[in-house]
């Protein structure tokens, strides 16, 4: 519905990169259903609140859930630009998106803890959850942090080493695609950009293994400088090649 909605409104279409399908494909329609999956799923995890401190405590949680449904729209965009641009959908378009979509269900819940323990930490909230038995235990234990920023870091890196891998693949279909020489330059760019977003997960998986775990959570918050800088320089280079194309066409 959402997809749809943005394809009328022509929405990432202002980039000057050719939209190659205007229709939503069988395999987004698919990834939309488990996307929305996954989004009821941190919905489904917040128990109904049966008194006024339980409700209390649901609304702490919602700066965490806010987090995680941040994470998944931003990814779910990654997958609406691509699927505009190029509108693939091959074997190797369809086992590389069957990948994704496995590993955004499977780390939803991954996700939501990491953030909840985040949050807590930061704004000094209570650290210890109820049992069923009416006992207390703590969220996590400190022998514990380096696996769970493991765990994360390799969904991190698994999701944007699939849209790498899509990227990759669309360049290599550049001639059938008839892609320009600045949607070249723009789908590198794209490569580029997802293959940061691997080497930050990469590095919060190294600091997690080699007894760092305790910044391994920066690496992430370092990847929004990172991404900027990354950008302002393709923007910058995106210029230069337009200015070169001009010339070379005036010149004709």
């Amino acid at each position: 519905m959402i997809r749809r909605l943005l394809i009328q409104r022509g929405a990432a279409a202002s980039t000057g990169f050719r939209w190659r399908s205007r229709e939503s494909l069988r395999v987004e329609e698919l990834s939309d259903t488990v996307i929305g999956f996954a989004l009821t799923l941190l919905v489904v995890s917040l128990e109904v609140p049966q008194t006024f401190d339980d409700l209390l405590a649901t609304i702490r949680g919602f700066p965490a859930f806010g987090l995680c449904f941040l994470v998944l729209i931003m990814i779910w965009y990654e997958h609406y630009t691509f699927f505009r641009r190029y509108g693939l959908q091959d074997t190797r378009i369809i086992v590389l998106n069957t990948i994704l979509l496995f590993v955004i269900v499977f780390y939803v819940y991954p996700l939501k803890f990491l953030f909840t323990l985040t949050i807590n930490s930061l704004f000094g909230a209570s650290m210890l959850v109820s049992l069923p038995g009416g006992g207390a235990a703590p969220m996590i234990r400190a022998e514990q942090v380096p696996q769970v920023f493991l765990i994360y870091g390799i969904g991190w890196t698994a999701v944007w080493l699939v849209f790498a891998l899509l990227y990759r693949h669309a360049l290599r279909q550049g001639e059938r695609l008839e892609l320009s020489p600045l949607e070249v330059f723009d789908t590198r760019a794209s490569i580029s950009e997802s293959l940061t977003h691997v080497g930050v997960g990469l590095v919060s998986i190294g600091l997690a293994l080699f007894g760092a775990a305790n910044v391994a959570g920066w690496a992430y918050v370092a990847l929004i400088p990172l991404m900027w800088a990354i950008q302002r320089r393709n923007a910058l280079r995106r210029r230069a090649v337009e200015a070169r194309l001009t010339q070379v066409a005036a010149n004709q």
